[in-house]
């Protein structure tokens, strides 16, 4: 039996940015947007290829996906009609297909660690597998100069180098590796030696074709040395959703790179090797710094799975909390959002917090944490979406309607620059209150771990005051069949006036949707024991011993 191909769509796209484009490329990027239009379309029921549509979406919540038949969008059916969004999916692919074939003549022999034997070898491949590995690999890309006097991006070290694949695994390997040069550096070939440069660090997701991610969390900084220098990008791929740690991970590359290069291999070495901790628990790693001896490094992962992925301080203290309001207010109806900040870390780190606000629902559209250039037309699209842009390129996206565009710049004059106007207006005044005022909990000095524990506390009661009572109205004729959600007995359930006009508007998304989907899916037994579900019985208990006093 053959192995399906694994295609890699990023949520987080950069592309190349030329000193100027052929009349090719304007062809493509012509082609590309001229024809979206129609409304998104919605299918229930199981693909051709029996993967459930509540699979397909789920793969679909952070990016593109990209199948034998083409590519579709987030949020996209795959079917015959899709029309514009689908057409300028497949376009894409052929946009990454010429980059990949103009550049294969330019890349540079890889760095590789030394070998393992084959019985540790099958062992590590063994627990990679399971999804036990820390990382799948880590890459260094540093701008290189070309002939043509401009620098472009290259990869320079690779660890570990994958052994014993078949050639289209080797294929697909050498597209991802090449696409992440166009990560780690967006802006392309506008670069130039630097004497100064303040390290950042920023994240993307990467979605496979059987609904699998792999999550890329970068660092740039600059390496030690005398006069003007390129920087240098470090990018580890997990199969792990977890920025907090990588970050502290990368704090510990760069640490080693100030001393030497060489000295990174050996720690990653020994977190290859270390099993990934479970949530709440601590993971010590031994590695040997020259001068300083061996030193311990302990790397604990969060208590909350669901929040694994989300840094709040970035977003709490780019954003007033009533701002944040608004932007969850637009993002909670699905709407077009464009985030405007010029470091790269701020926009991944904003958009991925402002789509776990809405746990337990995802964001089921388009989401990319930063456009490059040559496809900031995306804007355009007419589908919800998630888009970071840089500052640059602010003048391009502006002109947009019907969209809430954020400016998360610090010299900023005015945050929201574009809005549709009623953003103020969704959420219920009572519920929008209550917010606040958890909210208030924090401050400016609030830690990390206090944050992951009152923003969720501001925000989670909302859904559960809104739609909590959505259990109650998914009847079984018999336990072990399929549930069906009673639709009009739910929404006439909400006695709040208010409630009931964003419950009606809310009923009518696609994170709405596929959570009611997956709930009619699951097994009975199932009911009541996920994480929304035991806070809503928490709270209804709460109001029932409140009624008694």
């Amino acid at each position: 039996m053959t192995t399906p191909r694994g295609t890699w769509i990023f949520s987080s796209m950069r592309s190349k940015t030329r000193p100027s484009q052929d009349e090719g490329e304007n062809n493509f990027r012509r082609r590309l947007f001229s024809s979206f239009r129609g409304e998104r379309q919605r299918s229930k029921g199981a693909e051709e290829d029996g993967t459930t549509e509540i699979e397909k979406r789920r793969a679909l919540s952070d990016g593109g996906l990209e199948t034998s038949k083409g590519v579709f969008l987030a949020g996209e059916d795959q079917d015959p009609e899709m029309g514009a969004m689908k057409r300028f999916s497949s376009m894409f692919s052929s946009f990454r297909g010429k980059i990949n074939k103009d550049r294969a003549s330019k890349e540079p022999d890889l760095l590789v660690s030394t070998e393992l034997s084959p019985l540790e070898e099958k062992s590590k491949e063994q627990r990679y597998a399971s999804g036990q590995f820390f990382f799948d690999y880590l890459v260094v890309v540093t701008p290189k100069l070309t002939k043509e006097g401009t620098y472009e991006p290259q990869i320079i070290y690779q660890f570990p180098k994958k052994d014993g694949m078949v050639r289209f695994q080797k294929e697909e390997e050498e597209k991802t590796l090449k696409a992440l040069k166009l990560f780690c550096f967006p802006e392309g070939v506008n670069w130039a030696p630097l004497t100064e440069y303040c390290s950042e660090t920023f994240s993307f997701v990467l979605t496979d074709v059987d609904g699998s991610r792999k999550n890329g969390y970068c660092r740039r900084l600059l390496p030690y040395g005398k006069g003007a220098r390129p920087p240098e990008a470090y990018c580890i791929i997990s199969n792990v959703a977890c920025f907090g740690l990588f970050s502290n991970i990368l704090d510990e590359v760069e640490k080693r790179r100030k001393i030497s290069m060489a000295m990174i291999y050996p720690f990653m070495q020994s977190l290859r090797e270390s099993a990934f901790p479970a949530p709440g628990h601590t993971v010590s790693i031994k590695s040997f710094i020259p001068e300083r001896g061996t030193e311990t490094i302990s790397l604990t992962r969060p208590t909350d799975s669901w929040l694994e992925h989300v840094d709040f301080r970035t977003l709490f203290s780019c954003l007033s909390d009533e701002e944040v309001l608004l932007v969850f207010a637009a993002t909670v109806l699905e709407r077009r959002i464009i985030f405007i900040a010029e470091e790269l870390g701020t926009l991944s780190q904003v958009i991925h917090a402002v789509a776990v606000l809405l746990y337990p629902f995802i964001w089921q559209h388009t989401l990319i944490s930063i456009i490059p250039e040559i496809l900031i037309d995306v804007v355009m699209a007419p589908t919800p979406y998630l888009l970071g842009v840089q500052k640059r390129l602010a003048d391009q996206v502006t002109d947009q309607t019907e969209v809430l565009i954020v400016d998360l710049s610090e010299n900023r004059t005015e945050t929201f620059i574009k809005c549709v106007g009623d953003e103020d207006t969704i959420l219920p005044n009572k519920l929008k209150e209550e917010i606040r005022q958890a909210l208030r909990a924090k401050n400016d000095k609030s830690s990390l771990e206090e944050l992951n524990q009152v923003v969720p506390e501001a925000f989670l009661p909302f859904f559960i005051k809104t739609v909590g009572h959505f259990a109650k109205h998914i009847v079984r004729n018999d336990k072990d069949k399929q549930g069906e959600f009673q639709q009009r007995n739910f929404y006439k359930a909400i006695e709040s006036k208010s409630s009931r006009h964003f419950v009606k508007k809310f009923l009518q998304t696609q994170m709405f949707d596929l959570f009611i989907q997956e709930v009619e899916q699951r097994p009975a037994s199932q009911d009541g024991t996920g994480f929304f579900e035991r806070k809503i019985s928490e709270y209804q208990k709460k109001m029932r011993e409140a009624k008694k006093h």
